[in-house]
């Protein structure tokens, strides 16, 4: 898989408005990788914030995720560029970052992102690029990694204006669990609090024409539909481990 040209054709998607649907893996295994890299999503994050996911097992998760023609992308563990670098030196086509919450703080970031010119990302052989095989050929890749910042706190969505206009953020997402608890109503998704901040965020991503994102926790197909209708346009729809809890559920 090329994986280049399925950031750009993501990035054109987001660009024109249309919803770019993906999925998110906690377990940290190659087969439900390609089981999950064959079900037709387009992207898929691996998820080293909360899922029990190392760094040495990423190469054998974005290879069986590449098979199905499935973009890998990170979620980082936490906000820090030696993240973001590591993650795409091991061939993640993108990162999404947790816990955003400032522009200075996402512009630093960005810059680890990509190797210079474009910006100060160290430069090396890597799995990346087959441990410089194919070093030259990635000088391309390596000026366009997608970047999703995560909206997750009162305060990013107070810093909102500033943060999605930052050169190189190709999306933000809304963290939904984290966000509710920093307004003091954790999972109460129905709270009036809650779907005001919600309202302010795409407001702010229409304004800028930022594509909006929200994770579809549980697999549900018309909610999948509502978020799309409500203007959100990078979507993660289900978790691998939810996938397992609800198809694993004994009969009754």
């Amino acid at each position: 898989m090329n994986r280049l040209e399925r950031v750009r054709t993501i990035r054109k998607s987001l660009g024109a408005g249309s919803a770019v649907v993906g999925s998110w893996m906690q377990i940290p295994d190659s087969n439900i990788a390609e089981i999950m890299g064959r079900a037709g999503y387009q992207w898929v994050a691996i998820d080293m914030e909360h899922g029990p996911v190392s760094l040495s097992q990423l190469p054998d998760i974005f290879r069986a995720l590449e098979l199905g023609g499935t973009l890998p992308l990170a979620r980082v563990a936490s906000p820090l560029p030696i993240n973001c670098r590591q993650a795409l030196d091991q061939g993640a086509g993108g990162v999404v970052i947790p816990m955003i919450s400032s522009a200075a703080q996402l512009e630093a970031i960005v810059s680890e992102c990509h190797w210079p010119p474009r910006g100060r990302r160290g430069v090396g052989f890597q799995r990346a690029n087959v441990f410089g095989k194919f070093f030259d050929a990635y000088l391309e890749e390596s000026q366009e990694a997608l970047v999703v910042a995560q909206i997750e706190h009162v305060d990013a969505v107070n810093n909102l204006e500033s943060i999605v206009a930052v050169n190189g953020l190709d999306a933000i997402m809304v963290g939904p669990y984290d966000l509710s608890a920093s307004l003091g109503i954790t999972g109460d998704f129905e709270n009036k609090k809650y779907l005001d901040t919600l309202s302010q965020i795409l407001k702010v991503c229409a304004k800028h024409k930022m594509p909006c994102g929200m994770h579809v926790v549980q697999p549900d197909t018309k909610m999948l539909d509502q978020r799309i209708r409500e203007g959100y346009t990078f979507i993660a729809y289900g978790v691998d481990t939810v996938f397992l809890n609800d198809g694993a559920a004994a009969p009754k």
